[in-house]
């Protein structure tokens, strides 16, 4: 038997990263522009008598974000720019990394050293492999302490608060026992309030609307794969045609391509909301992995069905995003397997929302996460200064520098209401609608600029800060009228008070904690390839084989005793597990 053990050393999959990316790093810093700090990056102003009490520093502070160039929205309004310089004397300078992988550009750029005031990456929970890469920099004294600053600031340290942050967010990326009340990565996107939701999104399947109204469905009662598949049949049946007098797909892919999404086949998954195909068995108590159970073949069974039957577009797990919201304008799938309420391609509800579906559990509840985060941002020991960067993300989290982040320049993008909350301007709204490349060069979050992102993001709470929880909706309540109306169609609200809210630890948090976790992750991302090629595989029993195979290398890799440490984790309140 594979003992499992807690590992506080580097995890060996670590440790040829440098060896293997630090010259392609310098290749795509190269291209991407990325120079060596300025000089002024590390003075801090020494007069500031005649300055806002928001001044900082005149100086350049330089990031490097490790994500796509949507993300990091690197440029930044002239405008805006000014605005920032005035106000906190700092120039924001930020830079990409050109590569195919986000987690190989962090791991390149961290080996090789030359990092600049700040870097920023992609970081959901402790359990990305972009974790270890950072927990390896921060023992090797690669990050500045952030304790200290983050205590003496505004907005920050309410992360010190008790039941401020969620508990993996606490204690396993922030404040991690082995740092001593020390922390180097800075988790974002954390709500100020408990269950509170950015935005009322109403996701999983869609049917177009016509096809619901002409069938006489009601669309709140398919909550099964069984009656997705009846409804499938009849969409078939009724010779539907797309905007261009084309025969339709009854099922398509996901409006973003093809892509495997928990939400088509709920009743069918074996799994909660974290996707990771771990879930307590409501029968016996015991904590499985999907591969313990028949619910993995009863999906690629029900898959191969639809396919064989043409139900199914035969690229549902392959084809390209920008076919596929093609295929969205035009109509041409009866069903697109997921998508949400805030889609610009559905503007004019076309598609409405079926179900939702049942989980393997019954019936549906909305189940809402206690708080969550998203991405973060940490300081190089190199950084001279370090609080100036601390200061500054504090300033751009306040309420004043969300304001110039989220909805621009006052006068120029908005006015204030009496109660100094923002109006914004209705030639922004109609810019953002009829040309939203344009709009978003305006420079500010309403229009799709995130320049702010990185350091900014987070005490979130926009309705309590702004007035408004959408942006725009205060002048203009049809700003997203589709949306709107979907989420009434839906009752979201209702849902939402009838919600769970859940805390704790994705089960795939601790895999790197453990001898033998490589493997492990390796053999968890090799049984979802293994699906992938099971639903297009000849018949159910080549499926079976292949299924099979994965499932040994689970076991061989360490499965049950990693299932033991999540049974052992699950018993005390600090590492509880959530699904």
């Amino acid at each position: 038997m594979k003992k499992f053990r807690q590992v506080t050393g580097t995890p060996r999959f670590l440790s040829n990263f440098g060896k293997v990316f630090i010259l392609s790093l310098v290749a795509v810093l190269f291209i991407s522009g990325c120079s060596p700090k300025k000089e002024s990056s590390g003075k801090a102003s020494e007069d500031t008598g005649d300055k806002p009490d928001t001044w900082i520093a005149d100086r350049t502070i330089t990031g490097l974000v490790f994500m796509s160039d949507d993300d990091a929205s690197k440029e930044m309004n002239p405008e805006i720019a000014a605005e920032l310089k005035k106000r906190t004397g700092i120039t924001l300078e930020l830079q990409t990394v050109s590569s195919d992988s986000s987690l190989q550009a962090l791991t390149a750029g961290i080996a090789a050293g030359d990092l600049p005031d700040f870097i920023a990456y992609y970081l959901n929970n402790s359990g990305r492999p972009e974790m270890q890469v950072l927990l390896k920099a921060a023992r090797e004294g690669m990050f500045t302490d952030l304790t200290p600053y983050m205590k003496d600031s505004k907005i920050y340290s309410k992360y010190f608060e008790d039941d401020y942050l969620p508990l993996d967010t606490k204690n396993n990326i922030m404040f991690r026992p082995e740092f001593d009340g020390s922390t180097y990565m800075v988790h974002m996107t954390i709500p100020r309030e408990a269950g509170y939701e950015s935005r009322k999104y109403v996701g999983g399947p869609y049917i177009r609307k016509d096809i619901a109204d002409e069938l006489g469905i009601t669309p709140s009662e398919i909550n099964t794969s069984e009656k997705m598949y009846e409804l499938a049949k009849k969409i078939k049946a009724g010779n539907f045609k797309d905007e261009n007098g084309r025969d339709i797909t009854p099922i398509g892919p996901t409006i973003w391509g093809g892509s495997d999404r928990d939400q088509w086949y709920r009743d069918m998954i074996w799994t909660g909301n974290s996707g990771e195909k771990f879930f307590r068995d409501p029968k016996d108590g015991k904590i499985k992995h999907e591969s313990q159970t028949d619910y993995g073949i009863k999906r690629i069974e029900y898959v191969q069905k639809l396919m064989k039957e043409k139900l199914m577009h035969p690229e549902f797990y392959t084809m390209e995003e920008n076919r596929a919201k093609e295929g969205v304008i035009n109509k041409s799938f009866g069903i697109v397997a997921d998508m949400h309420n805030f889609v610009p391609e559905n503007s004019d509800m076309k598609y409405i929302p079926l179900g939702p579906l049942n989980s393997i559990e019954g019936e549906y509840q909305m189940e809402l996460a206690f708080k969550s985060g998203y991405s973060g941002w940490s300081i190089p020991s190199t950084t001279k200064n370090p609080e100036d960067i601390v200061k500054f993300a504090d300033y751009l989290a306040s309420r004043e520098g969300k304001l110039l982040s989220w909805y621009g320049l006052e006068g120029r993008d908005y006015t204030l209401d009496e109660n100094g909350n923002p109006l914004v301007k209705q030639e922004v709204l109609d810019l953002l609608e009829k040309e939203p490349d344009a709009a978003k060069e305006l420079g500010f979050r309403g229009v799709r600029s995130y320049w702010a992102e990185h350091l900014g993001y987070t005490d979130l709470d926009r309705e309590a800060d702004f007035g408004e929880a959408e942006y725009g909706e205060a002048v203009s309540p049809n700003v997203n009228k589709a949306a709107a109306d979907i989420i009434k169609m839906w009752k979201y609200d209702e849902k939402f008070a009838d919600a769970k809210i859940v805390d704790g630890y994705t089960p795939g948090s601790f895999i790197f904690e453990v001898e033998g976790g490589e493997d492990l992750d390796i053999a968890l991302k090799n049984y979802n390839e293994s699906l992938l090629r099971a639903f297009y595989s000849k018949n159910l029993e080549d499926a079976k084989d292949i299924m099979k195979e994965a499932a040994k290398q689970l076991e061989r890799a360490g499965l049950k005793e990693y299932i033991q440490t999540l049974e052992e984790k699950d018993k005390h309140e600090e590492t509880r597990i959530k699904y």
